[in-house]
C-alpha cells in the first residue's frame, strides 16, 4: 500500500467497497463525526479504516489553476448582505486578465465553507473567460477554518435562511459588479447544488443558466418562477439526491423551462471534486465541458 506525501494511504478507489463510500457520504453530510466514520469503516472490512482515511480530502492535489496564473486576476472582496447572517459577506472574486466586461458565474461551495477546491473551480471559470465569485458562507463567523470538519460544524450552526440570503445577495452583487456584463449563471456542488436550484427560483429572470451538481431539487411550488436553463449533474451512486430529479424535471417541463439532467455511470456523490478518491476524471471532465458549453451559449 503506497502512502501519499501527507501520510494517508494511496488506495485504488475501485477497491473501496460501496458501503464505505456510503459511510463517507453520511459523514460529509453531518450524519457522524470523523471518529465515528473511521470506526464504522474499520468494523466493515479489513483495511476499512485505511480506506476511510484515503477518502478524506487532499486539497494540495486539487489545484489545477494557480492563483498566479497570468490568465486571471484573483482577490478577496467584501460586500453588503442585508438580511444575511451578519449583514456583510466575503468572497473570492476571479476575473479574466484584460479589460472589458465578462459574463458572470457564481460558484457555491459545499456544506463546509469556501475550501481550496471551490476556489480552484472559480479560477477554472475565469481562465475560460468568465467573471467568477465564490462566496464564503462562513465569512460572518470567521471564514472557512482550514479544515472540513470544523467548517461543516460552523455551517450547520448557521441560520440556514440567512445563509441562503447571503448567497442570494452574492449573486446580485456579482451581477451588478463593474466587471460583469450583467449576464449571470450559477453552479454549485452538494449543498451548493441545492442552493443553485434555490437561486433559480429566487432570482427568476435575473439568472440565465444554472448547473447544479448533485444538489437537492427546488421546492415544487417555486418552479413557476424559474427562467434559467437548468443543467443538472448526478452521480450514479447517490440515491437520495437522484430520487428528487424526476418530479423536479416534470415540474420544469410543465412550466416550459429548458432543462437537462445527466447521470454519470459508476460515479459517487462528489465525483467532480478532485481532492478525494471519489473523483472520477472522465465523468468530471464531461460534466465540466457541458457546464462550460451551457454558460458560453446562454451568457454570451
Amino acid at each position: 500500500m503506497a502512502m501519499t506525501d501527507n501520510g494517508t494511504a494511496d488506495i485504488d478507489p475501485a477497491l473501496i467497497p460501496q458501503d464505505i463510500y456510503d459511510l463517507y457520504d453520511e459523514y460529509c453530510h453531518g450524519g457522524m463525526d470523523r471518529r465515528s466514520f473511521l470506526q464504522a469503516a474499520a468494523a466493515l472490512t479489513a483495511g476499512g479504516a485505511a480506506m476511510a482515511q484515503a477518502l478524506l480530502p487532499r486539497y494540495a492535489e486539487a489545484q489545477t489553476i494557480s492563483f498566479t496564473d497570468p490568465r486571471i486576476k484573483a482577490r478577496y472582496v467584501t460586500y453588503a448582505s442585508p438580511g444575511g447572517t451578519s449583514g456583510s459577506m466575503r468572497g473570492y472574486l476571479v476575473a479574466p486578465s484584460g479589460a472589458g466586461r465578462f459574463p458572470a458565474v457564481l460558484v457555491i461551495h459545499e456544506n463546509r465553507g469556501l475550501n481550496p477546491y471551490i476556489e480552484d473551480v472559480a479560477r477554472r471559470l475565469a481562465a475560460e473567460g468568465f467573471l467568477a465569485l465564490a462566496p464564503d458562507g462562513l465569512a460572518p463567523v470567521g471564514g472557512y477554518p482550514g479544515n472540513d470538519d470544523d467548517g461543516r460544524d460552523l455551517q450547520a450552526g448557521l441560520d440556514q435562511g440567512k445563509l441562503r440570503t447571503d448567497m442570494l445577495n452574492s449573486a446580485r452583487h456579482l451581477k451588478a459588479h463593474e466587471l460583469s456584463s450583467g449576464r449571470l449563471g450559477a453552479t454549485g456542488f452538494c449543498w451548493g447544488g441545492g442552493t443553485v436550484n434555490f437561486l433559480a427560483v429566487s432570482l427568476g429572470a435575473e439568472l440565465l443558466a444554472a448547473a447544479p451538481y448533485y444538489g437537492a431539487a427546488a421546492a415544487a411550488a417555486g418552479v413557476p418562477a424559474i427562467r434559467a436553463e437548468i443543467q443538472a449533474h448526478f452521480a450514479e451512486n447517490d440515491p437520495r439526491i437522484n430520487a428528487m430529479w424526476p418530479a423536479y424535471a416534470a415540474a420544469l417541463a410543465a412550466q416550459g423551462v429548458k432543462h437537462e439532467g445527466f447521470t454519470y455511470a459508476g460515479t459517487q456523490h462528489g465525483f467532480h471534486n478532485n481532492s478525494t478518491p471519489r473523483y472520477q476524471e472522465a465523468a468530471a471532465k464531461l460534466a465540466w465541458d457541458r457546464t462550460l458549453a451551457l454558460f458560453r451559449r446562454t451568457l454570451a
